[in-house]
């Protein structure tokens, strides 16, 4: 097999597609690097590392500067990196400069979280360089990755970061609740970010009349993709067992007075500065909890 001549005509096809505009060019591009990876594979197996050396001095000359060495051999480590089972389907639905990004990562299940995040929310490649800085797939619990690794039904928790990235443009001495509430209304669409897929902003400090009193609830969202009230309560203080109150007071009120027949219950969300072992006596499954981090 001339393993040069098939890489040489495949780029020569790649570089009259790419002339085309039209919205499938991205993919050939794509799927012809696959391809020449796998085939700079068999050839370095068959004659050595040095081949890509040899024939990126060649394509230079008789295609374009471009297909020099480094080009060939991220394409073999394209190859290489996603030819993994695991993610082998996904192969053509980014851009080869998302796979670049990628490419940098060593955990298969790590690379297909992020190519599916990318797929759901039309991630650009800023966008997604972003997520992998914040470590946003590190955040996740073990019990989510274990479903996501077996694509077991995932629940509205599963998704929401530990800790949660709340952005802070400015320095304070001190944060106090109701700053930390402005931080998130200041980046409202990071946070709803944070905390998953399908959480929609409603109000803050939404009033509740609880007996004779007026109650707010910090923040009042809902979300979409598992049609349900979400209420967020803020405390930078200790976490107490009356705050485990306060919250099942908000939810059940939603649940009460707002919520329809079909939807699901509501969930509710303590962010807080850390974690408090009050928590492990709470049986309240509908209630999580999640430290915040100020970048």
């Amino acid at each position: 097999m001339n393993y040069y001549n098939e890489i040489k005509e495949k780029l020569i096809d790649n570089e009259l597609y790419s002339k085309i505009k039209d919205y499938s060019k991205e993919r050939n591009r794509v799927k012809t690097y696959f391809e020449i990876g796998k085939l700079l594979n068999e050839a370095g197996g068959k004659y050595g590392d040095n081949i890509i050396d040899e024939y990126s001095k060649k394509l230079v000359i008789e295609i374009g500067k471009k297909y020099n060495k480094r080009t060939l051999f991220r394409m073999r480590q394209f190859y290489n990196v996603f030819c993994n089972e695991k993610v082998s389907p996904l192969v053509t639905q980014l851009s080869w400069t998302h796979y670049l990004i990628l490419m940098t990562l060593k955990d298969y299940d790590e690379i297909r979280y992020y190519i599916n995040q990318c797929l759901t929310f039309n991630l650009s490649k800023r966008e997604l360089e972003q997520r992998i800085k914040v470590k946003e797939y590190q955040r996740l619990s073990e019990k989510t990755k274990n479903k996501l690794m077996h694509q077991e039904k995932q629940e509205i928790k599963d998704f929401v970061k530990n800790p949660i990235i709340i952005k802070c443009n400015f320095n304070y001495d001190e944060i106090s609740e109701k700053i930390l509430k402005k931080l998130i209304l200041e980046n409202i669409e990071d946070f709803l970010t944070e905390l998953g897929e399908g959480f929609c902003y409603i109000k803050n400090e939404y009033k509740i009349k609880l007996g004779d009193r007026y109650n707010y609830i910090d923040l009042l969202l809902y979300n979409i993709k598992y049609k349900c009230y979400v209420v967020i309560e803020l405390k930078i203080s200790e976490l107490k067992k009356e705050h485990i109150g306060q919250i099942q007071a908000y939810m059940n009120y939603i649940d009460k007075n707002i919520k329809s027949t079909e939807e699901d219950n509501t969930v509710g969300i303590i962010i807080k500065k850390d974690n408090q072992f009050v928590m492990e006596y709470c049986s309240d499954n509908r209630i999580i909890t999640r430290e915040y981090y100020l970048i």
